[in-house]
């Protein structure tokens, strides 16, 4: 192979701003270099295992692969090393010297304000080093037969030098040599916390190198060397989502939820995702056990490219209701910005969520059917954000509805198609409250909701199925019996008398007379588009007697009704109507207590 001659000369780009540029906003956390420089080192070791592969290099073993991130707080370095495919000159000078992007103008131009939309093929990510660094030198030899070591030397400028060089073996070191500003890296614990951050699941060996550490021997000092010695760690995990899913255990998904969120309740359960086609996607989603009053905290998904870290939480690929999943991500394809911070618009996306959806789904349904039990335990969990996926995505409510359940009021299960086969569905917010009035409804199924979703549900249900009405039992569309309070005007003038009597002892009140399905001789009702209101406006902590529409309804089947007719009585209508109000859970604790002193008085002067 021809030999060269050492040359200086310039890194070929049309801007002599690329350097501040790339060290102030090129990349949004500068920590990101160590990902780039140990992804690039990865990179070089994958090609050189093709090549193996392919019969185009010939060696009498496989070499045990690895990148060693070597850290010298005295000498102010971090270095990369690899033993990959390395580099000649001349790629040297194409690679490197030549920053691989055209019309740099133009892009300088477009982005010198926004960092966030440069396009992830440019091929900068070598240069995130000088984010960090005074000087780098890169140290390379090439796998060619014949090949010369090479040393590329840069001080951040775009002034280069290019020189032949040793180097013991075939592979790239590239050693950083550290700022001033930016001299927290040059922490162990630091630069092993970004690595973990960043390098945890890569599929070749990664050790950090403490170069300073020494270790005693006999009376000799000895700097760390060699696998396993003082002052080297081992980064690497297992990453579980690329095992396929026969080969995992119930254990080691736990372990891995419990290591990747120290997260020590065990999730609820998980999907493992694993498509090759129409695009590639690898992941674990975990449904975790939170609290029912966290219940709307989101989760944690971490995004990963070739199992590198990306990104937490890129919301861009998961569906909003579907927040609340931890998990992890493996998308090869996915299409990001250059400093894989960003995701870029794209069908790809879509097409990601939609899968998401269908494999959810198609969980819940399973579970559903083959663990009904464990099901119902986890839906006091989940059913909010069932809930709202269905309110948000029609897909999801198409696929999802045979597993969403309710409660009824006598404790049984019910499934949403057995709710919609009854016209009028009945429900009570909170069983113990309303349990006066759950004796009328005995026979018929009477559902529990009492989610601060299920007002919003109920909208949603009856705008899907305009057949379906659903009514509270306490609603005037409950309790008001059909046609009109009196049948004759015997009864009609005996409504209006009862109505009269009432309302000189309840000046202020809306007052109206009916017959009523409950067995009780007056009740308080609110119309149930009022009720919906109201229980809306306490989720958003609004004020909720604003949007009551109360009236007391006397019933006119009441035997106590009809006495008060033949005999009025101040003191018993003032006596129902605080009873009603009781019953309706709108008695204040003072006027309650005034309560108390009229019954006491009442029967006592009944004794």
């Amino acid at each position: 192979m021809e030999k060269f001659e050492k040359k200086n000369g310039k890194i070929k780009v049309q801007s002599e701003n690329i350097f501040p540029i790339i060290k102030k906003w090129l990349y949004s956390d500068h920590d990101i270099f160590v990902r780039e420089m140990v992804s690039n080192s990865c990179d070089a070791i994958t090609k050189f295992k093709k090549l193996l592969s392919v019969g185009e290099v010939k060696l009498a073993s496989e070499p045990e692969f690895s990148v060693n991130v070597t850290l010298s707080a005295k000498g102010k370095y971090i270095a990369f090393e690899d033993n990959g495919i390395g580099m000649t000159a001349d790629e040297v000078d194409k690679y490197i010297n030549e920053v691989a992007f055209s019309g740099a103008e133009e892009f300088l131009s477009k982005y010198k304000g926004d960092g966030a939309g440069i396009i992830g093929h440019f091929g900068l990510g070598f240069y995130s080093g000088f984010m960090v660094s005074d000087k780098v030198v890169i140290e390379t030899l090439s796998y060619r037969e014949g090949a010369e070591g090479v040393k590329w030397t840069c001080d951040g400028s775009t002034d280069v030098v290019m020189e032949p060089c040793e180097k013991a073996g075939r592979g790239t070191r590239i050693t950083l040599f550290i700022a001033g500003d930016s001299k927290e890296f040059l922490s162990a614990s630091k630069l092993s916390d970004v690595l973990n951050k960043y390098c945890a699941y890569l599929p070749y060996t990664i050790n950090l190198i403490d170069a300073d550490a020494k270790i005693k021997s006999g009376d000799k000092d000895k700097k760390a060397d060699g696998e396993g010695g003082a002052g080297i760690k081992k980064i690497n995990k297992e990453p579980l989502w690329m095992k396929a899913v026969k080969d995992c255990t119930d254990e080691e998904y736990k372990a891995f939820y419990r290591d990747m969120f120290s997260d020590f309740n065990e999730p609820l359960f998980w999907i493992h995702l694993n498509v090759d086609y129409p695009f590639n996607l690898k992941g674990i989603l975990y449904f975790p056990a939170v609290e029912l009053g966290n219940a709307r905290s989101e989760g944690a998904i971490k995004l990963y490219n070739n199992q590198v870290y990306v990104a937490d939480n890129i919301k861009d690929v998961i569906p909003e209701y579907l927040l609340l999943l931890r998990g992890v991500l493996d998308c090869p394809d996915i299409p990001l910005n250059v400093s894989r911070s960003f995701l870029q618009n794209d069908g790809y996306l879509i097409k990601i969520k939609a899968h998401i959806t269908k494999k959810v789904s198609e969980k819940l349904k399973t579970l559903y059917k083959n663990e009904p039990e464990n099901y119902r335990k986890y839906w006091k969990t989940i059913n909010p954000f069932v809930k709202y996926g269905c309110m948000t995505d029609k897909d999801f409510y198409g696929k999802i509805t045979d597993a969403v359940i309710f409660k009824t009021a006598d404790d049984k299960d019910i499934t949403l198609p057995e709710v919609l086969k009854e016209k009028t569905v009945y429900y009570v917010n909170d069983k113990a409250d309303m349990a006066v009035y759950l004796d009328n409804f005995a026979g018929k199924t009477v559902l529990v909701l009492d989610d601060p979703i299920d007002t919003h549900f109920l909208q949603f249900l009856e705008g899907e199925n305009r057949d379906n009405k659903f009514v509270r039992v306490d609603s005037d569309a409950a309790l008001l019996g059909d046609g009109d309070a009196a049948d004759s005007d015997a009864d009609k003038a005996a409504a209006e008398k009862i109505i009269a009597e009432f309302k000189r002892v309840l000046p202020d009140k809306k007052i109206e007379a009916g017959k009523l399905k409950l067995d009780i001789p007056c009740v308080i009702i609110t119309g149930e588009n009022a009720r919906r209101m109201e229980a809306m406006g306490r989720i958003y902590g609004m004020e909720s007697s604003m949007f009551r529409d109360e009236k007391l309804v006397i019933n006119t089947n009441s035997g106590i009704i009809k006495k008060l007719i033949d005999s009025p009585d101040d003191e018993t209508i003032s006596m129902l109507y605080h009873l009603a109000r009781l019953s309706n859970n709108t008695l204040p604790p003072a006027e309650a207590a005034g309560f108390v002193k009229q019954i006491i008085k009442k029967l006592q002067g009944g004794a």
